[in-house]
């Protein structure tokens, strides 16, 4: 039982490694305008780029607060409730306003890239700030209309515009000395679950 989790262990850390670093150091131009003869996928690639298919390529400019923001620790179940709902709205989204199956899995994936790539901001390895953009997160409410129904509007950005209003978010528990070990285990930890 040791060896095999043992074995895991090692599997996931290189994997992490890999994983994270990827995104980092590798960049294929790959179009999806169009891909497979599908029109729906018409001006995919304006999105991000077509050698940029999960926003990996980002420009990241702070948003200086006048009143600085500071983390305040809630339950555990509180987070987890709301980016539930982000999940599930995630996937409503993409069942009710693309109807081809291959968009949806070449737009999921997209998504879960992009999403993913948080990751290295969290463990200090991306070379950005672990911050959200504020200017995209104010069209949160602007999902869904009075009636309940998704919203058609075009916002009027892009993933290219992704990080340009970073607002940074202070009182973390971040240690030069000991988080880069601490936050890499627990991300390993992580990335265990995921696997068994």
């Amino acid at each position: 039982m040791f060896s095999k989790i043992a074995l895991a262990f090692g599997f996931v850390a290189a994997l992490a490694g890999s994983t994270l670093a990827a995104p980092l150091n590798r960049r294929s131009v790959h179009s999806f305008d169009n891909w497979g003869g599908f029109s729906s996928l018409s001006g995919f690639d304006n999105f991000y780029g077509s050698d940029n298919f999960c926003g990996v390529i980002q420009d990241q400019t702070i948003v200086e607060q006048q009143d600085v923001l500071v983390c305040h620790s809630v339950s555990i179940e509180i987070v987890q409730q709301r980016l539930l709902i982000l999940q599930e709205m995630a996937k409503r989204i993409i069942t009710e306003q693309i109807c081809e199956v291959e968009t949806q899995t070449v737009v999921f994936h997209q998504f879960l890239a992009s999403s993913s790539r948080f990751s290295s901001d969290l463990l200090h390895i991306s070379g950005h700030h672990a911050g959200y953009d504020s200017a995209i997160v104010g069209h949160f409410g602007d999902l869904i209309d009075e009636s309940g129904s998704l919203t058609t509007t075009d916002f009027g950005f892009s993933g290219h515009d992704a990080g340009h209003n970073t607002v940074i978010v202070g009182g973390t528990n971040w240690n030069d000395a000991t988080s880069p070990f601490s936050v890499r285990n627990a991300y390993n930890a992580a990335e265990m679950a995921v696997f068994f």
